[in-house]
């Protein structure tokens, strides 16, 4: 800005010494015109000075000012980009941490499918499919209750082997079945057409009303087993859509006895059996101590009777002693009579040797 002013002035002064001589030329030549030239020029000339230093100097105000301001803008864009820089350092830093997050997290997805798919072949095999049930219910059953309280593969008197046997209290074990058919609810999910969805329902309703049938034939024994059998489902999703929609296989299985159970009610139903058996050990332990009482008050009583004798023996002891006090001061009385006899210096007769005699007998 200061750079066009400084232009412009110069341009101004330029136009004013051109219009001064031009004035001058046009004007008749005379003494006194040559004279008013050369005064004019020589205004001009001063002026022109003047303005020349004035320039030089504002140029050097200019050039002062300008190199101020290049050094302060010149350092601002040294902290700026130091600044961006750091920034820049820091967000760079920020995005390496968050892409090896997202590395992590790609790496932990891809483990995960390859579990889910290991998990979808393990659940496509029936063998497979059948000892991950049992395993998922060994780890539930074991969790909770203590040895000797369940065994697995127990054998019945009908020579069948449920896969878990729950021992209760005063009564036959609870079986648990884990060998639910999975089979006919896989093909029913995977149903794309209405029909082929029909086709596979029925056969769902087929597979678990046959499962139903064999776990109430071979479990329920009277007399040795519990009335009632569990059926594990080792899957939430699939517990949801048998009751969603399979409700009448679910009313099924209840008035069969056979209660159908998911992973999470195997667990509450596991805790309701430990603290049953719990219960029956409390019992139990009450009893002993209730007869452990009797016992203790039976003794007290045989001890309150021993201590009665013994007092009826301390009493007779004192009316014994009483007597033979008695019968002591009874001779001592005697013994001071028989001292207080006196003797003449001839023998006496008979008759006053059993004088006393007599007496004594007499009881005096």
């Amino acid at each position: 800005m200061s750079e066009i002013i400084l232009i412009a002035a110069l341009c101004l002064l330029a136009g004013l010494a051109a219009g001064a001589l031009i004035f001058v030329l046009s004007r008749p030549r005379t003494a006194e015109t040559d004279r008013a030239a050369v005064e004019g020029l020589a205004q001009v000339n001063a002026r022109i000075d003047a303005m020349g230093s004035w320039l030089h100097k504002t140029q050097g105000q200019l050039q002062q000012t300008v190199h101020e301001r290049l050094d302060a803008v010149s350092q601002y864009l040294g902290e700026s980009m130091k600044t961006s820089t750091k920034h820049t350092t820091e967000h760079l830093q920020q995005l390496h941490a968050r892409l090896a997050v997202i590395d992590s997290a790609q790496k932990n997805i891809t483990d995960l499918a390859a579990q889910v798919s290991l998990l979808q072949n393990v659940l496509s095999n029936k063998q497979s499919r059948g000892a991950f049930g049992q395993g998922q219910l060994e780890a539930i059953v074991a969790d909770v209750l203590p040895q000797g309280a369940y065994e697995f593969q127990y054998t019945l008197k009908n020579k069948s082997r449920p896969d878990c046997a729950i021992f209760m209290p005063d009564s036959g074990p609870l079986i648990i079945d884990a060998k639910f058919p999975l089979e006919a609810m896989t093909a029913w999910r995977a149903a794309a057409t209405e029909e082929e969805r029909k086709q596979a329902a029925q056969r769902v309703k087929h597979d678990i009303t046959k499962h139903i049938s064999d776990i109430a034939e071979k479990y329920l024994i009277p007399g040795e087993t519990q009335d009632i059998a569990l059926m594990f489902i080792p899957s939430e999703s699939v517990y949801a859509d048998l009751h969603e929609r399979f409700d009448d296989l679910v009313q099924r299985a209840q008035r069969a006895r056979v209660m159908i159970v998911s992973p999470t009610l195997m667990v509450m139903a596991i805790q309701v059996l430990k603290q049953v058996r719990k219960d029956a050990q409390m019992r139990e332990a009450a009893d002993q101590i209730r007869g452990e009482v009797g016992h203790m008050l039976k003794d007290v009583g045989l001890l309150a009777e021993r201590v009665r004798k013994l007092q009826t023996h301390f009493g007779q002891a004192n009316t014994d002693i009483e007597v033979i006090l008695t019968s002591t001061g009874r001779i001592e009385k005697r013994a001071i009579r028989i001292e207080e006899l006196e003797f003449d210096d001839e023998p006496p007769s008979a008759e006053i040797i059993q004088a006393p005699i007599r007496k004594l007998e007499a009881g005096e």
